[in-house]
């Protein structure tokens, strides 16, 4: 009894580790031909003016990536599990409203998305709500620079 209860906990945990509340739908876009594409490819992994302004002039490590995901409201995604298209209104009041955006990939991986260019971003000269907010709950790939640092994920979107 205890060897099969010990089973189905170990079942348990191993099952969540994907993708929280899985009855919650994307209904537009796939992970196989994903409904829009965000950002450019770069090139290098990092601009110059995030290059210009790091500690001397060395960011962490980034390496440019294309990965396919749903874009979500990382806060809510988090504290709450929520996502898909039940979601999307909230979602996209949430990013419009200074939130984090996130991308959540199949496998269940979360990111942070935020601009890549340092300064244009620091100074409010770019911003990625709007486009997060067309495409809240939508399937999308998203080009950038992947950076990670102590288990938190982010990439860096360019263009």
């Amino acid at each position: 009894m205890i060897t099969c209860f010990a089973a189905v906990a170990a079942f348990t945990l191993w099952a969540q580790k994907g993708i929280l509340h899985t009855e919650m739908k994307v209904e537009s876009g796939t992970y196989d031909q994903p409904m829009a594409t965000i950002g450019t490819k770069p090139s290098e992994p990092w601009s110059a003016t995030t290059v210009a302004v790091a500690v001397d002039n060395k960011p962490q490590p980034g390496k440019p990536v294309t990965v396919v995901g749903e874009i979500v409201d990382f806060s809510c995604y988090l504290q709450l599990g929520k996502h898909g298209e039940k979601h999307r209104s909230w979602g996209q009041k949430c990013v419009e409203n200074g939130q984090p955006i996130g991308m959540l990939t199949k496998e269940g991986t979360l990111y942070m998305l935020m601009p890549e260019e340092h300064d244009p971003r620091r100074d409010g000269g770019v911003d990625a709500r709007a486009s997060a907010a067309d495409h809240m709950g939508h399937i999308v790939e998203v080009n950038g620079t992947e950076a990670s640092v102590n288990g938190y994920r982010g990439i860096y979107v360019r263009g």
